[in-house]
């Protein structure tokens, strides 16, 4: 399945809904998802494996394994190790 931004017009609460909703087929159906998103939350949230990719020309920078088992605790310190890592990655580590 490929899902480009599905979510990005979605207010927060209905976006963390959905974000349940597609584990939930996913866990059921076991099919691959390709899943292309902005948001560095909703990728460590989902994936399995975020593939960081680099400003223009956009190139894979690193893929990064997302080692945790679902449901995910997005407070867990290895969860938020991710998290910062890949915001290291592009850049926006320090300026959140």
């Amino acid at each position: 399945m490929f899902l480009d931004e599905p979510f990005g017009a979605l207010d927060s609460i209905t976006r963390m809904i959905m974000r349940g909703e597609l584990l939930r087929i996913w866990q059921a159906e076991r099919k691959t998802i390709l899943f292309v998103t902005h948001d560095i939350d909703e990728a460590v949230q989902l994936a399995d494996r975020v593939v960081v990719m680099s400003a223009r020309p956009g190139r894979i920078q690193e893929i990064v394994s997302i080692d945790i088992a679902h449901p995910r605790d997005i407070s867990s310190p290895r969860y938020l190790e991710l998290r910062d890592g890949i915001l290291g990655q592009i850049g926006l580590a320090h300026r959140l």
